[in-house]
């Protein structure tokens, strides 16, 4: 009878029998399939569709233990509706705006979770974190210790908001033992429920990252992924733009500015990603899906995965981009 093993570094059941299946190694005695082997060692990543995952029974599992819940959300890119997945878990859920260091130092971490208070959303209470810069980490921590309900917690969220290296930061800072998840920013690394128990009084449970289908990630190539994933604090870019005026954001948007009076756009976007003027006659990236949106006094216009521009008066713009990109607008967060 075959040993019944599973990976940990994704979390799924190892398989010895067919190499083009989740989950395959070429000895159960090994501690990373090959996919997460390849991954750690070389950097190959090896796309896997979110069909393999039964996120229904998941999270139905996590309803049923009434464990507190981690939800771990990119604080650049934060949902339309963060409220949304309150109607999948119905456990006490503790917000974490994690990323905190793509943020300029400028903004207050008070003003942000003031903003996320005020819409009265659900969540038992709102912590800020970087866990890539380790900040935050200890109020977190206290946090979990006043709210939890059992030494199990779980770590919910979608994909890339940092979940796993959240929780490598916490084997790191408080843990008694040497697990090692597979941490990538790319999509669908951890496949299955994997229990890392980080001391005798907190066990926390990593699952899938909940993959969102309207973001940019899922529509470029790995070189355009890698600078949408930047680590470096952005410096937000101002560009007055009036009527008749053009703005491309690297090759993945166009702004046409279509009514309105002269107006200030401040790009919280990463780094890497190029803006400049362009003619507003120009054809270029014309043959993207075209948008119109009226954008009210003080409002963000937000496009998941790549960031959030402030914009200071009402104007309407149309915008060319990928047509499975979700855009929408919010009262300005900063």
């Amino acid at each position: 009878m075959n040993k019944i093993r599973y990976c940990s570094g994704c979390g799924v059941r190892m398989q010895d029998e067919n190499i083009l299946n989740i989950g395959f190694t070429t000895n159960l005695d090994n501690e990373l399939c090959m996919r997460c082997f390849r991954l750690k060692n070389y950097g190959e990543y090896e796309s896997v569709s979110s069909n393999v995952i039964d996120y229904e029974k998941i999270m139905s599992g996590i309803n049923k233990k009434k464990d507190l819940v981690l939800y771990v959300v990119d604080i650049l890119n934060i949902p339309k509706n963060l409220e949304d997945i309150k109607k999948i878990i119905k456990n006490d859920c503790l917000l974490i705006l994690n990323k905190r260091d793509l943020l300029p130092l400028s903004v207050k971490d008070e003003k942000i979770i003031e903003y996320i208070k005020n819409q009265n959303l659900g969540f038992i209470d709102i912590v800020i974190v970087s866990s890539e810069k380790n900040s935050g980490m200890d109020n977190l921590l206290s946090k979990i210790k006043k709210y939890q309900k059992s030494n199990n917690v779980y770590v919910v969220g979608y994909t890339n908001a940092g979940k796993s290296s959240l929780i490598s930061k916490f084997i790191h800072d408080y843990g008694n033992n040497d697990n090692n998840l597979t941490i990538s920013p790319l999509p669908s690394t951890t496949l299955n429920q994997i229990e890392i128990p980080i001391n005798d009084k907190l066990t926390l449970i990593d699952t899938p990252g909940i993959v969102d289908n309207s973001n940019m990630i899922n529509f470029v190539d790995k070189k355009m992924y890698k600078k949408l994933n930047s680590k470096r604090e952005i410096k937000p870019k101002t560009f007055q733009i009036r009527k008749n005026e053009a703005l491309l954001v690297g090759d993945l948007l166009r702004i046409n500015y279509l009514e309105g009076d002269t107006n200030s756009f401040t790009f919280y976007i990463p780094n890497e990603i190029k803006i400049r003027r362009m003619r507003f006659k120009s054809d270029y990236l014309k043959d993207l899906a075209c948008k119109e949106v009226d954008i009210k006094y003080s409002e963000d216009l937000c496009i998941m995965g790549l960031g959030f521009i402030k914009i200071v008066a009402g104007c309407k713009v149309e915008l060319f981009i990928n047509k499975d990109t979700e855009i929408f607008t919010r009262k300005n967060l900063i």
